[in-house]
């Protein structure tokens, strides 16, 4: 557990700007989910009386929101990424369920299901233990001592929860008999197949590479680095597309909504938090090193190579 230094939220300061970044993304953040509830409910099942899918949605957001209190009073951001992992499970689990109250979940329901737990479960554990080693993210240094501005990124991972996961929670959640298993299925698992193993081994190659003495201070570029500059990211593309692929048996009119999720994936991997801060970073540390760039130019950003250039 991270050492907190003050006596609890009393020593912490929001300011004006504080509250009203923090209430746009709130809103921003609900009003999305709300839409896309509406959107792709038509065909959900009745719980309590209300649609699986605003359940699912309250499930994400009510998790995100109750880990934020701890996290704030102790300015830690040490379970964040197991949080949202944590999240993943529970709501895949209670869609099942949910469906379940109309008919027994399909082979696809289970599957989808099963790919996500798998992907879930291996992400949120790496991304931890990476924290536990370095000790914190960098990504919060001026976000976690403010518990309002703290609560900015627990929202965008609701949002994010619930936008990647969107095409599984309206397979599990619909009502009736689902169709069955066909050609578009079986294309969904070989790409999630290959993207997950992609993500994994470019997770695996960074990791072995930065615990090196000798590769401190330096950028990877060997193995599947060698052939893009982001291939974990393309992998998670590429996974999030197979999963999208599972729904063209199953949508109908609004649902097909729900194939925002692998769109929205790609948009905020390659346009607002993913390669643009790193490749920024990136730059901030060689920029002129005429060796990185040099990697920069002959390495495709995202989409990788088949033969390396050396």
């Amino acid at each position: 557990m991270m050492r907190v230094t003050g006596s609890g939220w009393g020593d912490m300061q929001a300011s004006p700007e504080d509250y009203r970044l923090t209430s746009i993304v709130m809103v921003v953040s609900v009003v999305i989910t709300i839409l896309m509830v509406g959107a792709t409910s038509t065909n959900s099942v009745q719980i309590g009386g209300m649609a699986g899918m605003a359940w699912c949605a309250v499930i994400i957001f009510g998790i995100q929101w109750l880990a934020w209190i701890p996290a704030s009073i102790l300015q830690s951001e040490r379970f964040y990424d197991l949080t949202g992992g944590m999240t993943y499970l529970a709501v895949v689990a209670f869609s099942l369920w949910a469906g379940s109250q109309s008919d027994d979940p399909s082979t696809r329901e289970l599957l989808i299901s099963a790919l996500v737990a798998v992907w879930s479960l291996r992400l949120s554990a790496f991304l931890f233990l990476r924290i536990h080693h370095s000790g914190k993210d960098g990504r919060f240094d001026q976000l976690k001592t403010s518990p309002i501005r703290f609560m900015v990124p627990w929202t965008l991972q609701a949002l994010w929860v619930f936008l990647t996961l969107n095409v599984v929670l309206v397979i599990n959640t619909q009502s009736g008999e689902a169709p069955p298993f066909g050609v578009w299925d079986g294309i969904g698992l070989a790409l999630w197949l290959v993207g997950f193993s992609i993500e994994v081994i470019a997770d695996s190659q960074k990791s072995s590479f930065n615990s090196k003495e000798e590769n401190e201070g330096r950028w990877i570029d060997e193995g599947l680095w060698a052939r893009s500059r982001h291939p974990n990211y393309f992998g998670e593309i590429l996974l999030w597309t197979g999963i999208g692929a599972f729904g063209v048996a199953c949508f109908d009119g609004l649902e097909m909504v729900a194939w925002v999720s692998p769109v929205f994936v790609y948009l905020l991997l390659t346009r607002v938090s993913g390669i643009p801060i790193l490749d920024r970073r990136g730059l901030e540390k060689w920029a002129d090193d005429p060796d990185y760039l040099d990697y920069r130019e002959r390495t495709p950003v995202l989409i990788p190579r088949l033969v390396s250039r050396r």
